[in-house]
């Protein structure tokens, strides 16, 4: 029974990308409005199977290497998202990186963190972790935050909130170099900064073969390639929608990072619901400085090579939410303990993040 089910779930697996990339190639021929909602569909299955075959090759590589594997798989699905529908835009779509990139981090700084911390407190009344590798990924995260949505507010080479082309290239690369230092110290330096006696232990009779491990991968890479594809062609009817309900356009970047970050999200609620704190921080600290540290540089290549220009910096009211976000997670972290104040007082600021979007 066991056997039959799980070559049931193999199949599913391998059907479910063959039915988006059906769908992609079906919009050639139906170009009614209603298809639309079938290229959605495509789009989120694809997500969804992208994020499992990288959760099934973390696993094959253990922690902490697994949630970075896990990361690293967002990122690329985020970077592609951003390309293609920047692509599609034309310079209506300048400020689509920094408004996906900052909604990813708000999301996760308020909303991820805020419900795994609530969630926790609610079963367990305090939960630990800890606090060195909190500390190394927030300091890191808010460092690299200042210098790519901040920082190119009061630079002069350019008018306005953007970088010039040397500007883009030595951000890109000092970013690189921080999130690289970050992740040295987290998989070699310090490991057990980001691990806890509560985690769940890797059961030695469930190893993953090579050949699955294969197949995972390239799994994930179909998926992934669907998603840029159906992302394109998506693209124009997103840019209808938010017309068409008054909205402004930096509601386009949250919905991209809110439909990239939902698996994840409940991943990092399942850990915090399990008393695995540690698990969950580790999954959303390191998806934010990811999203930020590989998102932004490559697009600012891309911007570079293509001769793009893009927006950097964010406006002073979302300034001034992100490092309130960002000051309220320090001290919530700061003692190695959290209960259910720090979870309210986060989510309540990711209210105040969308409810000023839409009533700026």
């Amino acid at each position: 029974m066991k056997e039959t089910l799980s070559k049931k779930v193999k199949i599913t697996q391998v059907l479910l990308p063959l039915l988006a990339w059906v769908v992609f190639l079906l919009h050639y021929t139906i170009t009614q409005t209603w298809f639309s909602v079938f290229l959605v569909a495509a789009l989120v299955i694809s997500i969804l199977q992208a994020v499992y075959h990288a959760e099934e090759i973390a696993h094959a590589v253990g922690e902490p290497f697994g949630t970075m594997v896990l990361a690293l798989a967002v990122t690329c699905i985020e970077a592609a998202l951003i390309i293609s529908l920047m692509t599609a835009s034309g310079p209506e779509g300048a400020s689509l990186a920094r408004d996906t990139v900052f909604a990813a981090v708000m999301i996760i700084l308020t909303g991820m963190i805020g419900m795994s911390i609530l969630l926790g407190g609610l079963k367990y009344g305090e939960q630990s972790f800890v606090l060195e590798g909190a500390n190394a990924s927030v300091t890191t995260l808010m460092a690299i935050s200042i210098l790519t949505l901040i920082f190119p507010n009061f630079t002069v080479s350019v008018e306005g909130p953007y970088y010039n082309n040397q500007q883009l290239i030595f951000v890109a690369v000092i970013t690189l170099v921080l999130y690289g230092s970050y992740l040295f110290v987290q998989n070699f330096r310090h490991r057990a900064y980001f691990q806890d006696s509560l985690d769940e232990k890797p059961l030695a009779s469930e190893k993953t073969s090579v050949k699955s491990l294969v197949a995972h991968i390239l799994l994930m890479t179909i998926c992934l390639v669907a998603v840029v594809l159906l992302a394109k062609s998506l693209a124009p009817d997103l840019d209808n929608l938010i017309a068409t309900l008054g909205a402004p356009q930096e509601l386009a970047g949250v919905i991209i990072a809110a439909v990239i970050l939902l698996p994840e999200g409940l991943s990092a609620f399942k850990a915090s619901s399990k008393n695995q704190l540690q698990k969950s921080l580790n999954l959303s600290l390191g998806s934010a400085l990811a999203s930020i540290s590989l998102t932004m540089p490559v697009v600012s290549l891309y911007a570079v090579f293509t001769g793009t220009r893009i927006t950097m910096g964010i406006d002073s009211a979302s300034m001034v939410l992100l490092l309130l976000a960002l000051s309220i997670v320090i001290l919530s972290l700061k003692t190695g303990k959290t209960n259910i104040l720090p979870g309210i007082i986060l989510l309540v600021i990711f209210l105040v993040y969308l409810f000023t979007i839409i009533v700026p």
